[in-house]
């Protein structure tokens, strides 16, 4: 799939369906000997309105949809061995209508040997920015994902002529943290990557995709399960100051048959949190990315380029009603090496009734690709037990 720049469009709304969350939530059950496993349930759900996009190109749409379904199973085998099963809603342009289907997220065999060294094996998140490791979920708005993906999103099935979905991959990731206060995290994997579909297709010696991240908690240190993230935490963790790298690479991943090239991918974010004297909660956060194909074409249009977003919140201390109110302001820009720019601009507010578990979004944005504009609306509610 081919990324148009318009950000509410399908191939980033398939795209943005799944990127991360564990969550250790639900009804959880205990045994002998440290053993436990727990259920939880997660959904999305939304009404969106775009500009010019009812069948007849003329008006607005109007669409409810479900936006992720997930069901999180979680256990503890013993002190050293955990696992994760995750499922989601998928979604497939393959036919049109497009199709439902509920299948594997994430399939983890966990082994901890300390906290500073952590090994996964299965299908889970392929180390990258913090837009992919917190995911819609835990992202801090509810359009968050404004700027091109990885490969391991763009597919919409495992297996040959794909490159993963939904940002996770087959492969292992070992991570851990490090020093006294556990500030600096690292997370460092092998994975499938782009696989080919033969017939002269990129790929022919079936290479691997590595990647890594490495993030350092100048403040406080953010709590989240394994090498995933969240882009706020409320207040909860106090103030926060974490900066983040990330790399992506894998060889012959694009173009064809005596004509290759190489994947390079490069991160960089930031996340600030500072809670007020008000008890008000200021939330800053900052991505940069670079995608480099050696000037080749993949099979689904991976994006050669760079991009940066940038997004401000305001947590107000008081509820009001059963919530509080978080107003935001989002600036995203991508620029592609071949085409135009495209620049888009969010505003709305969450009203937070339980943090991630239960929180309302109210969205407006407005994207301008150099020869047109579109804009759109939408109300979300997600949930978590």
């Amino acid at each position: 799939m081919k990324y148009s720049g318009k950000v509410t469009g399908i191939a980033a709304l398939i795209a943005a369906q799944a990127m991360a969350g564990s969550v250790l939530a639900g009804a959880k059950f205990e045994g002998s000997d440290g053993k436990w496993i727990s259920f939880g349930v997660g959904v999305r759900t939304s009404f969106t309105a775009v500009e010019d996009a009812s069948p007849s190109g003329d008006d607005w749409s109007n669409d409810f949809n479900l936006d992720n379904a997930r069901i999180y199973i979680n256990g503890q085998i013993s002190e050293n061995i955990g696992f994760e099963l995750n499922t989601e809603t998928f979604w497939s342009s393959s036919n049109a209508p497009f199709d439902e289907e509920f299948g594997i997220l994430d399939a983890i065999a966990k082994f901890k040997i300390n906290p500073a060294l952590n090994i996964w094996a299965g299908r889970m998140l392929v180390p990258a920015d913090r837009e992919e490791m917190s995911g819609p979920y835990y992202a801090n708005i509810w359009n968050a994902f404004k700027t091109p993906f990885g490969p391991a999103d763009q597919g919409e099935d495992h297996g040959k002529g794909n490159a993963g979905l939904y940002g996770r991959d087959e492969g292992v990731t070992v991570w851990g943290r490090l020093g006294a206060e556990e500030r600096f995290t690292y997370a460092v994997g092998v994975f499938e990557g782009y696989e080919s579909a033969g017939m002269g297709d990129a790929d022919p010696d079936d290479n691997f995709l590595y990647a890594a991240r490495f993030s350092y908690n100048f403040l406080n240190v953010e709590k989240a399960p394994g090498y995933y993230t969240g882009s706020t935490s409320y207040g909860a963790a106090g103030d926060i100051f974490t900066v983040s790298v990330a790399a992506q690479f894998e060889e012959d991943a694009t173009g064809i048959v005596g004509d290759l090239g190489d994947f390079t991918a490069l991160y960089t974010d930031v996340l600030y949190e500072n809670v007020l004297e008000n008890e008000g909660v200021l939330t800053i956060e900052a991505a940069y990315k670079d995608f480099d194909l050696d000037g080749k074409t993949n099979a689904f249009g991976l994006f050669e380029g760079d991009s940066w977003k940038a997004t401000t919140l305001y947590l107000f201390p008081n509820k009001l009603g059963i919530g509080k109110v978080q107003p935001y302001f989002s600036y995203s820009e991508v620029n592609p090496d071949n085409g135009s720019d495209s620049e888009t601009i969010d505003a709305g507010f969450n009203y937070v009734i339980d943090g991630f578990n239960s929180r309302i979004s109210v969205a407006y944005s407005s994207t301008d690709n150099g020869t047109n504009d579109m804009d759109a609306f939408v109300i979300g509610y997600q949930f978590q037990y």
